[in-house]
């Protein structure tokens, strides 16, 4: 049993020290995706889904909830953003080409229908991120046709 109190002790110290080494945020100054939104002119329903179900993820600021103050959450949620900008990041939409434009919409719009998109561990806890059937369809429709600009 000493054992067993002596590695329960070790991780609390770990836990405990982690709360003073946090990873960096993911927070921008001014209008971060400015550039898309001009590029790409989603009506203001379409702008709502991207703002509540793919921005915190998928662009260069993040609205973090209060429990991204705890580690090991605080490692995960940094994790899963960079991730989530590795694959698309509408705060570097400039940067794409035409053809790498293209590409993240047509991947936009597959992950999507197959409801990989937005992550069920982001939806448990943002309800707003949930989209319904037609809000899908209007996500769809937009990339879609946003598509053959390019």
């Amino acid at each position: 049993m000493k054992i067993v109190k002596k590695i329960a002790i070790a991780l609390l110290v770990v836990l405990i020290g982690m709360q003073f080494f946090r990873p960096e945020k993911n927070q921008a100054e001014g209008d971060y995706v400015a550039a898309f939104v001009a590029e790409t002119q989603p009506s203001p329903e379409v702008q709502g889904i991207l703002k509540s179900a793919c921005y915190d993820c998928h662009s260069a600021n993040t609205n973090y909830p209060w429990y991204s103050n705890v580690a090991p959450i605080s490692y995960w949620l940094a994790d899963h953003i960079e991730e989530g900008k590795e694959h698309l990041n509408f705060s570097d939409w400039t940067n794409y080409t035409d053809k790498k434009k293209d590409h993240k919409l047509e991947e936009l719009v597959e992950e999507v229908k197959e409801g990989e998109m937005p992550l069920n561990e982001y939806t448990w806890t943002h309800a707003d991120a949930r989209l319904t059937q037609e809000q899908i369809t209007a996500l769809l429709t937009w990339a879609q046709e946003t598509r053959k600009k390019y």
